[in-house]
């Protein structure tokens, strides 16, 4: 079982239960129709980063309060802004087969989402390859949402980033990205290499999560 089969069943919430071949099919099949469809877009800045107190931390002109992040960015003088998305096909796409299948509407959910995250994945590997050409490493990505990094910052990374016009992402009034399968994020650059998983799933300190890996 490849890796973004996995993760589309973890998103699905099967836990260690075993997947019926039913699902297993409507899977398959909705990856086929994801990758047909999907125009990935992405942009990436780097940005300095000013640490004022444990909690205070700016990004260029972008003042957060955040101990989850401060925790994150340890050590880090400048960041990664990044922004990704599979476009607006994939949203339509989800939202015909909504019409006509509930069930396979959710399996798709899930399917686009793990289609995402290995998106990122491949930009993340990208970032640090590149910067450890320069004696430097990354820290895992961390996205507004996550803990007490307020998701109001989606707005900030958007403008700063320009995504309307660099790569058709928006954000709706009650802050949520459009397309929906889109991400905005932040990885911590640094000269201090540690044994810290690129991963941000397995760094999330929520004990209760049934999405949790393994």
């Amino acid at each position: 079982m490849d890796v973004r089969t996995k993760e589309t069943i973890r998103y699905l919430g099967y836990g260690k239960h075993a997947v019926d071949e039913k699902t297993l099919q409507s899977i398959e099949e909705s990856f086929e129709e994801l990758v047909r469809i999907a125009e990935k877009k992405s942009i990436s800045q780097i940005f300095d980063l000013c640490v004022k107190d444990e909690n205070q931390l700016v990004i260029e002109n972008i003042e957060i309060f955040s101990r989850n992040l401060r925790t994150n960015l340890r050590d880090c003088k400048q960041v990664v802004l990044f922004a990704a998305t599979l476009g607006t096909d994939v949203d339509r796409l989800i939202r015909k087969t909504q019409v006509v299948d509930m069930a396979k509407t959710v399996v798709m959910q899930a399917c686009a989402a793990a289609l995402l995250e290995e998106f990122c994945d491949e930009l993340q590997n990208e970032v640090a390859e590149q910067l450890q050409k320069q004696g430097k490493y990354i820290r895992p990505r961390f996205s507004p949402g996550y803990g007490d990094f307020s998701i109001l910052h989606q707005k900030d990374f958007i403008s700063l980033l320009d995504t309307p016009k660099m790569i058709g992402l928006s954000m709706t009034e009650s802050y949520m990205l459009t397309p929906t399968k889109s991400v905005t994020a932040v990885i911590g650059i640094s000269e201090t290499q540690t044994d810290c998983d690129s991963n941000a799933c397995e760094n999330c300190k929520k004990t209760d999560c049934k999405y949790k890996r393994g």
